[in-house]
């Protein structure tokens, strides 16, 4: 009997003892942190599952009238759809909140219903929104302004146009707008021709100093030498892509040769050969490869007030609607064009 109370006084059997408490502790430790870490995966995914679908119309509504959430709550959830480009759910719960929701905001809750239409392209429903909102309230200039936007991108430049006045005599600054929206005019008239247009461009432009691609994009088209008579030599670098694909036979090479940047540019593209060197990268990449590769000038435009980037030119920024705000930016790629062109004539 006293040999058996003995091991237990066996400092071995002690750490065993102590080592295999561990061992317990965590092993048991581990699969309770694994369970729970199971349950809480479950809890989310059934709270994250409820904002898969939204709340049906009558949810909305018993959520909005009996607080289950605030309207706050639901303005910022359809800001956020609203940045996420979800404009149908951003849409259904502006609705439900005109519906059910408290009157004191509604104003402001249709101005981001009518802008949330506008962006997904439901350019009628849009319209109304914002002539009901400046049917009860005239003197609320975003209204006034999505409203030309809205126009504008239906093609009623007219009515457009008649938006201007309520906003000049808010004082606000329509001059560009105004230009604007007279040169989309003469592009869709079919009532005027070529030469007409060209010139009534052309006194926009002088007029107003704005609009330089829309104009000269125009006069490329259909009148280089006209053209080429009316360069803006401030506007060269914006006008780059213009120049880029106007075709050899239309050159003006007593301009050109008078113009630095026009100079460097066609010495890039192998026109001719008076300069050197080119203050633009790219540009002076080509100039010194003197046609050895068979590389081109590809344009991408930035807009100037929101930094946002397009693949081709724009007239009016999509992203912040400022008129006039393109600035070119350069790249370098492989001139397919050129490389069919060989090909094909390889094969006669």
């Amino acid at each position: 009997m006293n040999t058996f109370f003995i091991e237990f006084r066996d400092p071995l059997f002690s750490i065993i003892i102590f080592f295999t408490i561990i061992f317990v502790i965590t092993f048991f430790s581990y699969w309770w942190g694994r369970y729970k870490k199971n349950e809480h995966s479950k809890q989310l995914g059934k709270f994250l599952q409820q904002f898969k679908a939204l709340p049906s119309q009558n949810e909305l509504q018993v959520l909005i009238r009996d607080g289950g959430l605030s309207e706050k709550s639901w303005l910022l959830l359809a800001s956020s759809y609203y940045k996420n480009g979800d404009y149908e759910r951003c849409i259904e719960i502006y609705n439900e909140i005109l519906r059910a929701g408290s009157k004191s905001n509604a104003r402001e809750i249709m101005f981001l219903l009518g802008k949330t239409y506008f962006k997904a392209g439901f350019l009628e429903r849009a319209k109304n929104i914002f002539l009901e909102i400046l049917k009860k309230n005239p003197r609320t200039p975003e209204a006034l302004h999505y409203l030309l936007l809205v126009y504008e991108y239906m093609k009623d430049y007219k009515s457009a146009l008649e938006v201007l006045e309520p906003l000049d005599e808010m004082k606000e600054d329509v001059v560009l707008e105004s230009a604007y929206l007279h040169a989309l005019i003469l592009l869709s008239s079919n009532d005027l021709l070529k030469e007409e247009k060209a010139k009534k461009l052309l006194e926009i432009y002088k007029e107003s100093h704005h609009l330089a691609y829309l104009v000269f994009d125009y006069l490329f088209k259909t009148d280089p030498q006209l053209a080429w008579k009316n360069i803006d030599s401030s506007q060269s670098e914006l006008l780059t892509e213009l120049f880029w694909r106007c075709d050899p036979k239309d050159l003006d090479l007593d301009i050109i040769t008078n113009n630095g940047y026009l100079r460097e540019l066609y010495s890039a593209r192998g026109d001719i050969a008076l300069a050197k060197s080119s203050r633009v990268f790219e540009v002076d990449v080509l100039i010194n490869l003197k046609g050895r590769v068979n590389a081109t000038l590809n344009f991408e435009y930035m807009c100037d007030t929101c930094k946002s980037t397009f693949p081709f030119v724009f007239h009016r920024c999509n992203s912040c609607h400022t008129i006039d705000s393109a600035r070119v930016e350069y790249t370098l790629s492989k001139d397919y064009i050129k490389e069919f062109d060989e090909e094909s004539n390889s094969f006669q």
